[in-house]
C-alpha cells in the first residue's frame, strides 16, 4: 500500500512514506480535477485521509486486552496512548473527522498558520495546545506541504512543548516542501499521498489540486 520515499532510509531525522494504493490515487485524481466542486472535494479530502491516517500509525504501540464476544473471549488490542491530533487552519479542518474516525479516543489541538502571499512565509493566528506534550505522540494534519513554512511553523509550535513523537500527514507535497522538512534535521515521520514536480513562481504545487482552503469552504 505504501512505498518509503528514499529507500526507506532515514534522512537527517525524516522518515517519508509515500502512500501509493490504487484507491489513494483515484480520491487524489477527484481532488486534483479542477470541475470537482467544494462538496465532493471535501468528501474526497475525508476519504483520503482516512487512509493517510491508517498507514500513520501502522506501527503504533499496541497494548494486549481480552474482550468477551456474545459466544466467548477473544485476545484484542488497543492503542496504548491515544495521539493529539493537530489539524492546520483552516485546510486541516477537512481532515479531522476523518482522523477522529480512525482513533476516535483522540485530543485535538488546533493552529491556525496564514500564508503571506506576498512573502509566502506563515502567519501564525491562533496556537491551541496543552501546555506539555512531553511523552504524547502527536499527529499533525496540512494537506498541501508546498514551501514547508506553515507545516515547519507548527511542528517548531508542538516541539517547543516538549513532543518527540511527531508525524505530520499530508495529501500533496512539493519537493522543495520536503527538503524544507530534511534541512530542519528533527525527528518526523512524514505520511504523504504524493510528491508532486516542483513549486511555480507563486510557490503552488505543481500540478497540485489548488488551494485547499478554497476548494472546500471558498475563497476567503
Amino acid at each position: 500500500m505504501s512505498a518509503p520515499a528514499e529507500s526507506g532510509q532515514h534522512t537527517a531525522g525524516l522518515d517519508v512514506t509515500v502512500v501509493d494504493h490504487p484507491l489513494t490515487r483515484a480520491w487524489l485524481g477527484v481532488l486534483r480535477d479542477e470541475t470537482t466542486p467544494n462538496p465532493a472535494f471535501r468528501n474526497a479530502l475525508a476519504r483520503l485521509a482516512t487512509m493517510l491516517v491508517y498507514e500513520a500509525f501502522a506501527d503504533a504501540p499496541e497494548e494486549p486486552v481480552a474482550v468477551t464476544t456474545p459466544v466467548g473471549t477473544a485476545p484484542c488490542t488497543r492503542l496504548v496512548s491515544p495521539p493529539l491530533f493537530v489539524p492546520v487552519l483552516r485546510a486541516g479542518l477537512g481532515m479531522l473527522d476523518a482522523a477522529l474516525s480512525a482513533v476516535p479516543d483522540a485530543g485535538i489541538g488546533f493552529i491556525g498558520v496564514a500564508r503571506d502571499e506576498q512573502t509566502a512565509l506563515p502567519v501564525e493566528y491562533l496556537a491551541s495546545l496543552p501546555q506539555d506534550l512531553s511523552g504524547r505522540s502527536v499527529c499533525v494534519l496540512d494537506p498541501m506541504l508546498a514551501t514547508g513554512g506553515s507545516l515547519l511553523h507548527a511542528l517548531d509550535l508542538i516541539m517547543a512543548r516538549g513532543a518527540t513523537d511527531v508525524t505530520a500527514v499530508c495529501v500533496v507535497g512539493a519537493p522543495e516542501g520536503v527538503a524544507a522538512l530534511r534541512d530542519w534535521g528533527k525527528p518526523l515521520k512524514l505520511v504523504i499521498g504524493a510528491v508532486d514536480e516542483c513549486l511555480n513562481e507563486a510557490k503552488f504545487i505543481v500540478p497540485g489540486l489548488g488551494d485547499a482552503g478554497d476548494r472546500q469552504f471558498g475563497p476567503r
